[in-house]
């Protein structure tokens, strides 16, 4: 018996494993050729991500169905931020959902789309997945990311994806905080296939104690350099120039969009670690 329950059990394994595999491919593959098509597999994916993360419950999510921006959940941005030398003026004109998807176009006049959720929610602990399809070319700096829910606060701050658009096959993953008024950071970055080309999921889960990133179902960074111990909101944008990026060029082709299948934020079920 005991031989027994040991064969039903690697078998379970080895199953769990080969549907862990498909939930991260075969979906995938299909919603990006054809993201009209996305609603057959939707519940599927639902289910897929309780069964393989059963510790894991929904508190918050984003599927951008319908034809606009759900107002109740985020808050479009509108101006010039004053922000790291950048050159973009952010209008909600910039920020569409339609065929299931929300897009930040970013055109040549450098007019490009950022939504945030603070002030209409924000969560302490959880992780954090989206599943996205990024921006390239010099210049162009899409980020998602998550701030304290406090006025005229930045730090500390969470990079789940930042990304250098002359190097779009390279994520990288951030945290910012304050210390002895001096601006600290740790972060690292993730070179892969060129993230501007089909739909990737990243995600980040924070806890009381680290910080760990993983693209696609796979760990990429993890850290306690430092964890931020405050409610925080999300940040979803695409800026253009800066510091970091510099300015767009001649090889710069616009317009670009940034496009978001799903946005699902979960939270340890209770007496889990």
């Amino acid at each position: 018996m005991g031989v027994l329950k040991c064969i039903l059990g690697l078998f379970a394994l080895t199953c769990l494993q080969i549907f862990r595999m498909s939930y991260h491919t075969f979906p995938s593959t299909v919603l990006a050729v054809d993201h009209q098509k996305s609603s057959i597999f939707l519940n599927q994916r639902k289910t897929a991500t309780c069964f393989l993360y059963p510790k894991w419950q929904l508190m918050w999510r984003d599927e951008f169905e319908g034809e606009q921006v759900n107002r109740s959940k985020w808050t479009l941005e509108e101006g010039w931020l004053d922000k790291n030398n950048e050159l973009q003026f952010y209008h909600p004109d910039q920020v569409k959902v339609n065929q299931g998807l929300l897009r930040l176009v970013t055109d040549e006049s450098y007019q490009s789309g950022a939504l945030h959720t603070k002030d209409k929610w924000s969560f302490l602990y959880g992780r954090v997945e989206i599943r996205a399809k990024l921006p390239r070319g010099q210049g162009i700096f899409p980020a998602f990311w998550m701030m304290p829910n406090q006025d005229e606060t930045w730090l500390p701050e969470i990079d789940i994806i930042e990304l250098l658009g002359h190097e779009p096959d390279r994520v990288w993953m951030v945290v910012h905080w304050l210390e002895n008024e001096r601006l600290r950071s740790d972060a690292a970055s993730f070179k892969g296939p060129d993230f501007s080309e089909a739909f990737h999921t990243f995600v980040l889960e924070w806890s009381e104690d680290e910080l760990i990133w993983l693209i696609d179902g796979v760990e990429r960074y993890r850290t306690t350099a430092f964890v931020p111990q405050v409610p925080m909101y999300l940040y979803l944008n695409t800026a253009v120039g800066g510091d970091w990026p510099g300015s767009p060029d001649e090889t710069t082709r616009l317009p670009q969009a940034y496009e978001v299948d799903y946005i699902r934020v979960y939270q340890l079920k209770e007496g889990e670690h």
